[in-house]
């Protein structure tokens, strides 16, 4: 996969593969399969696709039961709706039951733009990784997160996969493997480190570029699974002496907040920040003009690591 492509793109490639070779594989969505492209699964397996209409929390618990007949469920919608009216059967019919239910959410931050703040879920890492069993995935591109499906598709268990609606520029290519549990490091630098997830890798990496331009050599880590978070990555990161997280979501409870437990727990020296909706919402308008003013785009990240730079010398 080579250009540009979104990562619910992905989502619906690993659906197609999943269901060609398992026969258990059962696809659920609550009446958005255009959006979150289960439609390609439900084209060549109409019989194991169900369409629950605008019925999250049933949804959930039908994964659940199918999950304890032997199937392998994927429960699909847009986060604001899946978790906003889903939460209870999420933590009592999968996580407390062990099911091996997936859950997939799209349309994933304030990218999603015009769609306005009650469709802009920027909550729901700091949600999922507060609920005991689950795993936590937040791909960066399209190509990882049809590895990343194809993954969690092999663990039995509970696992919940972010994903956005625009195109991302692509990353990997086919001979990428991904690892739950594992960081990537897609830009190496020793003067700081930017740890991202989803499509803040992007906007990451052109702060990177930037970055170089001030002499200033930028890591640049990909943190796809939040949950359980890679220790190593981020101890190997703190050795630049800076590290910034970056990510479409409220600094409260998602990615930062879990690089920063790690340095807590680990007693790591470094100056740490955090780049994030900072516990606000934003308004309907274009990704661009959002993250521009709510200093998610890359000259923001590129400004927070000059600045932590400085104050830590």
């Amino acid at each position: 996969m080579s250009g540009e492509a979104a990562t619910r793109d992905g989502y619906g490639n690993a659906l197609i593969k999943l269901g060609g070779s398992d026969s258990n594989v059962v696809v659920l969505d609550a009446g958005v399969s255009d959006s979150t492209r289960t439609n390609k699964f439900a084209e060549k397996w109409p019989e194991r696709f169900f369409n629950m209409g605008i019925s999250e929390g049933d949804m959930i618990c039908t994964a659940a039961g199918m999950a304890k007949c032997g199937k392998t469920a994927f429960a699909t919608s847009f986060i604001s709706f899946l978790l906003g009216r889903g939460m209870d059967q999420i933590f009592v019919s999968v996580a407390y039951s062990n099911s091996n239910v997936k859950i997939i959410g799209t349309h994933a931050g304030v990218a999603i733009g015009e769609d306005g703040p009650t469709a802009q879920a920027i909550g729901d890492v700091a949600y999922m990784r507060a609920v005991p069993g689950f795993i936590v995935l937040c791909p960066a591109d399209a190509v990882e997160a049809e590895k990343a499906i194809l993954e969690i598709a092999k663990m039995k268990g509970p696992a919940y996969v972010r994903l956005g609606r625009g195109n991302v520029k692509t990353i990997y290519d086919d001979s990428y493997r991904f690892e739950i549990g594992k960081a990537s490091v897609v830009a190496e630098g020793n003067d700081a480190a930017i740890i991202a997830s989803g499509i803040m890798v992007q906007e990451s990496m052109t702060s990177a570029e930037l970055l170089k331009k001030d002499g200033i050599n930028t890591r640049v880590v990909n943190m796809a699974t939040i949950k359980p978070i890679d220790r190593e990555a981020i101890i190997a990161a703190a050795k630049t002496g800076t590290i910034i997280t970056a990510e479409d979501h409220n600094i409260n409870g998602g990615l930062g907040s879990a690089v920063a437990e790690v340095i807590a727990e680990e007693k790591l020296c470094v100056k740490f920040e955090m780049v994030g909706v900072k516990d606000r919402f934003a308004e309907s308008d274009s990704q661009k003009v959002l993250f521009r003013k709510y200093g998610l785009d890359a000259e923001a990240i590129a400004a927070a690591v000059r600045k932590a730079i400085v104050t830590r010398k």
